[in-house]
């Protein structure tokens, strides 16, 4: 079957470990599904795969990809939960310290067919197309969960979106807006300041910016070059939920004074659960809250989707068609 794959790794020059071409079609053992792929969108997680960061040499070939949407063997349509748990596991879902995400441990989602366990499947609403529910188990989940489970924001409340433009920031946006909050954002360029406004940020501003009132809680995606800025702009009692650190995790000024005496609470939030997926796809369903699509192109082209991402040249989300 087609595929696109990690081959070799590469930290400074990761697409050169990328293949497009011909894989063994996956054999679903019993429990599992086989999903015929008909989009699949693209993250982060699968250009620092190329670079070797969180995926075995041993390993390779690997497919990538963690997301997709697609028809299961009966033709229902569907949406996939990338995150693969141990069965044995009986605690929390979120707990699980034998999950890994599809395309490093099992073969990802960039392909005409990816294998996942069946209860990892959640059905696709006519609402959605294929592109748009493809955006959402990795990038759009992980914003669902900062925001409303580890977050526990409530409508009324005001958030900070660090870093407006990645897949997960423009997702923390939009359902923020959504879900009643009143939503700043900051971002270094001045268009992608304007793009937040568009599709739901309340004010914009510079990164680094003072802001005119104190948050109820920061989403931090960025790490090192906003983090003074999150603490200072929170108000006493507030939280910092973060999930990502892209401009690398040292900070050299870590606020602790300010976390203290302003009793301030640093949440941790990795991607989320099955339900919560379920959840997410009905909140969209319902409020007709949609992903953004900066571009989709045919998985034939998926090279031009990955260096377009190394180049920071996205806001959005990149699909990939089949």
């Amino acid at each position: 079957m087609f595929a696109v794959y990690a081959e070799t790794f590469s930290f400074d020059d990761p697409l050169s470990g990328l293949m497009v071409g011909e894989r063994p079609a996956p054999e679903a053992p019993d429990g599992w599904a086989t999903v015929t792929v008909r989009a699949a969108s693209l993250n982060h997680h699968d250009l620092w795969s190329l670079r070797g960061v969180g995926l075995r040499q041993e390993a390779l070939p690997m497919i990538l990809g963690c997301d997709a949407a697609g028809l299961d063997e009966d033709g229902n349509e569907v949406v996939v939960h990338g995150v693969i748990g141990d069965p044995s596991w009986a605690g929390d879902e979120a707990d699980d310290p034998g999950r890994s995400l599809l395309s490093e441990r099992h073969q990802g989602t960039f392909a005409e067919q990816v294998i996942v366990p069946r209860r990892n499947l959640v059905p696709k609403p006519a609402s959605l197309s294929f592109e748009e529910a493809a955006c959402l188990p990795t990038a759009w989940l992980t914003a669902y969960r900062m925001l409303f489970v580890q977050g526990d924001l409530k409508p009324g409340e005001t958030v900070l979106v660090q870093g407006a433009g990645g897949g997960v920031a423009t997702a923390l946006i939009t359902l923020a807006r959504a879900a009643g909050l009143t939503v700043l954002a900051t971002s270094r360029d001045e268009s992608k300041r304007e793009r937040a406004r568009q599709i739901g940020a309340h004010e914009v501003f510079e990164s680094g910016a003072r802001l005119p009132v104190k948050v109820d809680a920061v989403m931090e995606t960025v790490g090192k070059a906003t983090w003074t800025h999150s603490i200072r702009a929170l108000r006493p009692g507030g939280r910092i939920v973060i999930s990502g650190t892209t401009s690398g995790p040292d900070v050299d000024d870590a606020g602790l004074t300010h976390v203290f005496f302003k009793q301030l609470s640093v949440i941790g939030s990795t991607m989320g659960t099955r339900a919560e997926l379920d959840l997410l796809v009905k909140f969209l369903d319902a409020t007709g809250a949609r992903p953004l699509v900066d571009r989709a192109i045919p998985m034939q082209d998926a090279r031009d989707g990955f260096a377009a991402m190394a180049e920071g040249d996205v806001f959005g989300k990149v699909v990939f068609t089949l």
